[in-house]
C-alpha cells in the first residue's frame, strides 16, 4: 500500500472563490497551499500562502512554480509557456499545460470536437469581424472570442444581418445558434491512473442579461438515456484530452434529443458548487484527489440539489452588504458560501447558496425564496 505524504506544497494559479474552495477542501487532508494571483485583496489571500502577481508573465509563473510540488490552476488565463517549462524540470503540472492551452482558445477547443468525433454545433472561424460580416448566410448564430472570453463576456448572439455590426473585431468562430431544450453540465474527473469518475448532469438557467449561470438543479431532469449519453461524453472528452484533473462538460440538449458539447473547463466549475452539500465528495475534494492520484470519491448524491449564485445588484458598487441573509439561514437545508470580496459590482460573483431537499417541488420554491431574499448590495 502506498504511504500517502501530505507535508508538500500545491501551488494554485488563480486566487479566486474557485482557489478558496479548493483549500477549504484540502484542509481535511492536511495539504499545504500557496497562490498565486494579481489581486493582494483576492480570495484567498489570508487563507494560504500568498503571493501577489501576473498569471499571465512567464517569470512571475516560474518562480512561483519552483516552490511547489504540485501545479494546478482555477482560472485558463495562465502562463502555459511557463507551466511546460515547469513541467519539463519534473514539476507535477494538472491539468497538463498541453490540455489548458487547448482549452484557453474556443478555436483550438472546437476544432478539438470535431477532430475527435465530440458532438458539437456546426462552426466556422472568424478572423476578424469583416469575417464575420461574410458570413451572414450562416445566421443565426453565437459570435464568440477565441480567447479571454468567460463568465458571458466575450459570446454574443447575432441573429439577423442587422446584428451584424455589433460582431467582434478579433479571432474567434461563429457557431451555429441550437434550439435547444436545456442546458446542462457534467463534471468528471481523472486521476494518473486513467480512472475515471463522473458525476450526474445538472440542469442550469442563466442570467437572461449577465450570460452566467443564475441556478441550477441537480439531477438534471431527463430521460435516463439523455443522462447517460451526455456521463459518457464527458468521459470520452476527458479521455480524449488525457487530462489528468478535474472537467466541466457544458452541453445542449436539442429538441431533438441529441447532446451537443458546447465547451469544457479544465478545473471546479461553477456548475458543480452543489456537490459540497449534494454529493458525496465536492468537485474540490475530486479535483485534488485527481491530481495526488488518489482513488476517486464517491460520485453519488445525498440528495437532490440546488445552488444559486449571488451576484451583485445592479445599481450598486462599494464596499459589499448582505441583505436577507438571517431569513435565508433560517431555511432547512440552505447552506451560504461567501467569497469574501469585499467590494460589490452589478452582476459580480460574491457567493452562492446551496440547497438540499429530498422533495423537488420544495428545492425549487426554496431556490425562489433565496432569489427572492438574498440581496448583495453596497
Amino acid at each position: 500500500m502506498a504511504t500517502f505524504n501530505p507535508h508538500f506544497t500545491i501551488g494554485i494559479l488563480g486566487g479566486g472563490q474557485l482557489g478558496r474552495m479548493l483549500i477549504q477542501a484540502g484542509i481535511n487532508l492536511d495539504l499545504n497551499f500557496q497562490v498565486l494571483d494579481p489581486d493582494p485583496q483576492a480570495p484567498c489571500a489570508g487563507i494560504a500562502r500568498f503571493t501577489t502577481g501576473k498569471l499571465t508573465d512567464y517569470e512571475t509563473v516560474m518562480s512561483f512554480g519552483k516552490n511547489c510540488d504540485v501545479i494546478t490552476i482555477e482560472i485558463e488565463n495562465v502562463n502555459t509557456k511557463a507551466l511546460a517549462d515547469l513541467e519539463k524540470a519534473g514539476k507535477k503540472v494538472f491539468p497538463q499545460p498541453h490540455v489548458i492551452e487547448l482549452i484557453q482558445d474556443k478555436r483550438v477547443q472546437k476544432k478539438f470536437f470535431l477532430d475527435n468525433d465530440i458532438p458539437t454545433a456546426a462552426f466556422v472561424l472568424v478572423s476578424n469581424k469583416a469575417d464575420v460580416i461574410q458570413q451572414a448566410d450562416f445566421l443565426p448564430a453565437v459570435n464568440k472570442l477565441g480567447k479571454e472570453g468567460y463568465d458571458g463576456r466575450g459570446v454574443q448572439i447575432i441573429k439577423t444581418k442587422t446584428d451584424l455590426d455589433k460582431a467582434f473585431d478579433a479571432p474567434g468562430l461563429l457557431e451555429k445558434l441550437i434550439p435547444f431544450e436545456k442546458e446542462i453540465a457534467v463534471i468528471v474527473s481523472r486521476n494518473a491512473d486513467g480512472e475515471v469518475a463522473i458525476y450526474p448532469p445538472v440542469e442550469m438557467v442563466f442570467h437572461p442579461e449577465a450570460n452566467l449561470v443564475e441556478y441550477l438543479f441537480s439531477p438534471a431532469q431527463l430521460q435516463p438515456e439523455i443522462s447517460q449519453q451526455a456521463q459518457a461524453i464527458a468521459s470520452n472528452v476527458i479521455t480524449q484530452l488525457d487530462m489528468i484533473g478535474l472537467l466541466a462538460v457544458e452541453m445542449f440538449v436539442t429538441k431533438q434529443g441529441t447532446v451537443l458539447v458546447n465547451e469544457v473547463a479544465p478545473r471546479p466549475h461553477n456548475s458543480g458548487h452543489q456537490t459540497i452539500e449534494g454529493n458525496v465528495t465536492s468537485q474540490y475534494e475530486q479535483h485534488l484527489r485527481a491530481i495526488l492520484n488518489l482513488p476517486a470519491g464517491s460520485t453519488a448524491m445525498v440528495a437532490p440539489s440546488a445552488m444559486v449564485n449571488l451576484l451583485g445588484e445592479e445599481g450598486f458598487t462599494g464596499n459589499a452588504r448582505y441583505e436577507g441573509l438571517e431569513a435565508v439561514l433560517k431555511v432547512e437545508g440552505v447552506h451560504v458560501h461567501l467569497y469574501g470580496k469585499k467590494t460589490t459590482k452589478p452582476f459580480r460573483k460574491m457567493g452562492h447558496v446551496t440547497i438540499v431537499d429530498a422533495d423537488p417541488h420544495r428545492l425549487k420554491k426554496k431556490v425562489n425564496f433565496v432569489k427572492e431574499t438574498l440581496k448583495v448590495k453596497a
